[in-house]
C-alpha cells in the first residue's frame, strides 16, 4: 500500500474504532437571566435559533465544487461567506462564496460571488449583477471584509485557487476589482486572510495564508483500500507559506513577506486572526495550519514579527503532534483577563483550547474547558466566539462536516454530515454544549464557513453557515424574541488617527462590578467574515457604568452611564481621551464572572 494511502487509511481505521460512550452530554446550560427589565418577560431559551434561509430569499444559492468524478483535492474545502454593509445603510448584507468549476468539466459556474442586499424586512435581494460581481471567473474560497483604503466604505478580499481578488467599494453600491493594480499579483492556493495595522501607521496591512502546492496535473491518487479513488490528505503535498503585504496608504500594497518575518513557514493555512496577547498595543497574529504546526507571530513593536508557535505552546497538541487546524478565534472567556485561542480540528482530534498564562506561554485547556470531549468526533471547520445568550461572556459556535462523502462506509461513528455545536460559557471558561433534539443545531450539514452578525437589529447575534456543495443557512437568534430578553450594548467605532475601521481597538465594558472585553478584528472562523460591531450582553443590567476604548493609535476614549439596548457610536478623538499604555497593560480580574479554575 502506498504511503499516502496508508496514512489516510490509518486515520479512518482509528476513527472507526471509537465508541460514543464517554462523550459528555449536558443540558442547555444556565447562563444569565433572560429578563429585560422589571416586568421579567420571558425570552427564548439560550441556543434558540430559527432557520430563516428560505424566508430571507437565500433558497436559490448553492455552493459548487465543480466535481466531475476526478475527486480533485480542492473540492473538499468548500467556501466561506459573511456579513458586509456594502451600501452603508446600517443593515448587514450577505456575501457568499459560490465556489468554482473545472475547465475540463461540462459544469457551468452560476456565480463565484453572491451579494444579497438586506431589505430591512427580514428578506434579502440578490444584487451581484448591479454591484459588479457577476462576471468573476475564479475558483473561490474565502472572503475578508475591511475598509483597506480608509474611505468609509467596506471593501473585501476574495481568496482563490490562483490570483486573489481585491474588490474596492466605490461608494455607489458597486465594486471594482483592483487586486492586480493594488500589488496582489501572486498566483497560489490562498485560504484565510487578515487585514490589520501591523505597524500602527493608520493603514490596514494584509496577511494572506496559503495552503498547498496543487494543480490538476499534480493531483495524487488516494484510496481507502479498494480501487475507487478517495480525496487525499494534506500530508501528501508541500505547503505554501503565507504572504504579508504592507499598505502604502495610496490604495496599493508592497509585499513585505521576508522583511516582516513571514517567509519561513509550513503553509497549509486554513485559519488566521489577530490578538494582542502581551497587551503592548501591537497586533500579533495566530495562524491555524492543516496537519502542520500552528503559528503565533509576535509583533516586535515595529511591524515585523517573530514566530513563537512552538515555544508558546500553541504549535502542537498536548502530546506533541500537529493537528488538522482549520477555523480559529481568540477571546477572553474567563476572569483571568487573558486571551484563549480556539482551533477547529479533524475528527478524533477535538477542538484545541489554549489560554495565555502570561509571558508568552499558553496552556492547553481543552479538557478543563469541557470543549474537548464533546468535540472529539466532530470535524470542525467554522468556529467563532460570540455572546449567544447575551449574559456577558463569550460562547463558542462550531460548524462541522467531514471531507470524505463516503466516510460512513468505513466508520460506524463518524458521519459526513454533522450538526453544528453551540457551547455556552458559564463565565469561568467552562462550557456546556447545547443538546437540541430539533431545529438548526440538530440538523446534519457538510458545513464549512460560519460567521455572526445582527441581521435584524434586535441586539442578538444571528448566524450564517455555508455548506460544501450545498446551501447557505441563515439562523435567526431568538434570545431577544420580539424585543424581550437580556439587555445588550453594541459598540461601533470609527478611527481617525487609527485606521478608520478601528481594527485592533480594544473595547472594555463595565457594569454591575464586572466587565467584558472585545477586540475589533478581521479574520476568525474559516474563510468567513463576521460583523465588526462589538456586541456585549448585559443580562438584566439596564446600563453600562463605563465603556473604555483603547485605539490602535495609543489613545483611549472613556464614556460613562451608557443606557442598554442601543448601539453606542464612538469616533476617535471625540470625547475624553488620554494615553492608552496603562489600559493596555491591565489584566484585571472580573468579580462575579466565576473562577477560571
Amino acid at each position: 500500500m502506498d504511503s499516502h494511502v496508508l496514512v489516510l487509511w490509518n486515520r479512518l481505521r482509528l476513527a472507526a474504532t471509537l465508541v460514543v460512550t464517554g462523550i459528555g452530554l449536558f443540558g442547555m446550560g444556565c447562563g444569565a437571566s433572560s429578563s429585560s427589565g422589571p416586568d421579567e418577560r420571558a425570552a427564548a431559551p439560550p441556543g434558540s435559533f430559527t432557520d430563516v434561509s428560505e424566508a430571507a430569499g437565500l433558497g436559490v444559492f448553492h455552493h459548487q465544487t465543480g466535481a466531475f468524478g476526478q475527486k480533485w483535492y480542492p473540492e473538499t474545502m468548500g467556501g466561506g461567506g459573511g456579513f458586509i454593509d456594502y451600501n452603508g445603510d446600517g443593515a448587514l448584507d450577505l456575501l457568499l462564496v459560490g465556489g468554482g468549476v473545472w475547465p475540463k468539466s461540462d459544469t457551468t459556474l452560476d456565480r463565484a460571488l453572491w451579494l444579497y442586499r438586506n431589505d430591512g424586512d427580514g428578506t434579502f435581494t440578490l444584487v451581484s449583477e448591479e454591484a459588479g460581481l457577476a462576471d468573476l471567473d475564479a475558483y473561490a474560497f474565502g472572503v475578508t471584509v475591511a475598509d483597506y483604503n480608509n474611505d468609509g466604505h467596506s471593501d473585501f478580499l476574495l481568496t482563490t485557487l490562483g490570483r486573489n481578488r481585491l474588490f474596492r467599494n466605490d461608494g455607489d453600491g458597486s465594486f471594482t476589482e483592483v487586486g492586480r493594480e493594488a500589488g496582489l499579483t501572486a498566483s497560489e492556493w490562498s485560504s484565510a486572510a487578515v487585514f490589520f495595522d501591523a505597524d500602527r501607521d493608520g493603514h490596514l496591512d494584509l496577511y494572506v495564508g496559503n495552503y498547498i502546492e496543487w494543480s490538476p496535473e499534480t493531483d495524487l491518487r488516494c484510496s481507502l483500500g479498494g480501487d475507487e479513488k478517495a480525496y487525499c490528505t494534506p500530508e501528501e503535498y508541500d505547503g505554501v507559506a503565507g504572504r504579508f503585504y504592507h499598505n502604502d496608504g495610496d490604495g496599493t500594497f508592497t509585499e513585505w513577506t521576508e522583511r516582516a518575518g513571514f517567509g519561513d513557514g509550513p503553509g497549509k493555512t486554513l485559519g488566521a486572526t489577530i490578538l494582542d496577547y502581551n497587551r503592548d498595543g501591537w497586533m500579533d497574529l495566530v495562524v491555524a495550519n492543516d496537519l502542520a504546526r500552528n503559528q503565533l507571530f509576535e509583533n516586535d513593536a515595529d511591524g515585523s514579527f517573530t514566530e513563537r508557535g512552538i515555544r508558546s505552546g500553541v504549535g502542537y497538541s498536548g502530546n506533541g503532534t500537529a493537528r488538522a487546524g482549520m477555523g480559529v478565534d481568540v477571546g477572553v472567556v474567563d476572569s483571568t483577563g487573558e486571551p484563549t485561542v480556539f482551533v477547529g480540528n479533524f475528527s478524533r482530534e477535538m477542538i484545541g483550547v489554549f489560554r495565555h498564562r502570561r509571558d508568552g506561554l499558553f496552556v492547553d485547556r481543552a479538557a478543563r474547558s469541557r470543549v474537548g470531549r464533546p468535540s472529539r468526533l466532530s470535524l470542525t471547520f467554522g468556529l467563532f466566539l460570540f455572546d449567544a445568550e447575551l449574559d456577558g461572556d463569550l460562547d463558542l459556535f462550531v460548524a462541522n462536516g467531514h471531507v470524505q462523502p463516503d466516510i460512513e462506509t468505513y466508520s460506524r461513528v463518524v458521519d459526513y454530515r454533522q450538526p453544528a455545536q453551540l457551547f455556552l460559557n458559564n463565565g469561568s471558561g467552562r462550557f456546556q454544549p447545547v443538546q437540541p433534539t430539533k431545529g438548526p443545531l440538530a440538523t446534519p450539514l457538510a458545513a464549512r464557513g460560519a460567521a455572526y452578525g445582527d441581521i435584524d437589529g434586535d441586539g442578538d447575534l444571528d448566524v450564517l453557515v455555508t455548506e460544501n456543495d450545498g446551501d447557505a443557512h441563515l439562523w435567526r437568534n431568538d434570545v431577544r424574541r420580539d424585543g424581550r430578553g437580556p439587555n445588550y450594548l453594541r459598540v461601533a467605532l470609527r478611527g481617525t488617527a487609527s485606521n478608520r475601521a478601528a481594527i485592533g481597538a480594544r473595547i472594555r465594558v463595565t457594569w454591575d462590578d464586572r466587565h467584558e472585553e472585545r477586540l475589533v478584528r478581521t479574520g476568525t472562523s474559516y474563510l468567513s467574515s463576521s460583523e465588526r460591531v462589538a456586541t456585549i450582553g448585559l443580562g438584566t443590567a439596564t446600563e453600562a457604568d463605563r465603556v473604555v476604548v483603547a485605539w490602535p493609535s495609543g489613545d483611549t476614549t472613556r464614556t460613562t452611564d451608557v443606557a442598554a439596548n442601543q448601539t453606542l457610536r464612538l469616533v476617535e478623538g471625540q470625547g475624553r481621551t488620554k494615553a492608552a499604555d496603562s489600559l493596555r497593560a491591565q489584566r484585571p480580574a472580573q468579580p462575579g464572572a466565576g473562577s477560571p479554575e
